[in-house]
């Protein structure tokens, strides 16, 4: 089965600049270690829990969330692991993520990006789970955007991870700069428009995961 790689997203939750913001951790967790963890307990907790009370089912965790450095990432089926990516693997049902890229998004742009981009990568777990069928790859994306949004806004208004006024709008000025430079749909690798990421994005962020 095809590798699902990471769409690229750069978010902000908080100040841009050198400083990097308080964590979103509302136990104060304060480092790049602490955040991966916290992203990675709070999303699976989110769909154990959606899964249980929405529908009726049991989530099944991924099997491991492996680290890697450049190239020495592990194989999905016949696929090396890219340097500077985060990808799903269906092929044993796993989740893996180059951690010195992921660290440089955290020391230059605050803890945001590892809110959303491992979010993302579970929403392709969930998608695997759930059997959801896909014409286009741009279709499979998107959906990952919104399950982005949409988990992201649970666990803040669970009160979970904490985000200031006006990250919303931050949230989706930056997807502007992830989008495809045209709606070609038919590309295999297509993600999207900037538009089409931020109204993805932003569906699930006000609607929740529901809306995807």
């Amino acid at each position: 089965m095809k590798r699902i790689l990471i769409i690229g997203l750069v978010l902000l939750l908080g100040a841009c600049g050198l400083a990097r913001p308080r964590s979103m951790d509302a136990r104060g967790a304060d480092s790049f270690e602490d955040d991966v963890r916290t992203a990675r307990t709070l999303t699976e907790e989110f769909w154990k829990q959606y899964f249980q009370r929405r529908l009726g089912t049991t989530y099944r965790p991924i099997a491991d969330f492996v680290p890697y450095s450049g190239k020495s990432g592990p194989k999905c089926g016949n696929e090396p692991a890219a340097p500077n990516n985060a990808f799903y693997c269906p092929v044993g049902h796993f989740i893996a993520y180059d951690q010195d890229w992921m660290e440089s998004l955290w020391n230059e742009m605050g803890d945001g990006s590892v809110y959303v981009i491992i979010p993302h990568e579970f929403g392709h777990a969930v998608q695997a789970q759930l059997q959801t069928d896909f014409q286009l790859n741009v279709q499979m994306e998107l959906q990952a955007d919104c399950y982005a949004g949409g988990t992201l806004s649970s666990l803040v208004s669970s009160g979970a991870l904490e985000t200031q006024p006006g990250d919303e709008d931050e949230l989706l000025l930056s997807l502007e700069a992830a989008g495809d430079p045209t709606d070609d749909w038919l590309n295999p690798s297509a993600h999207g428009t900037a538009e089409q990421r931020q109204a993805s994005f932003a569906a699930g962020w006000r609607s929740g995961v529901d809306a995807c």
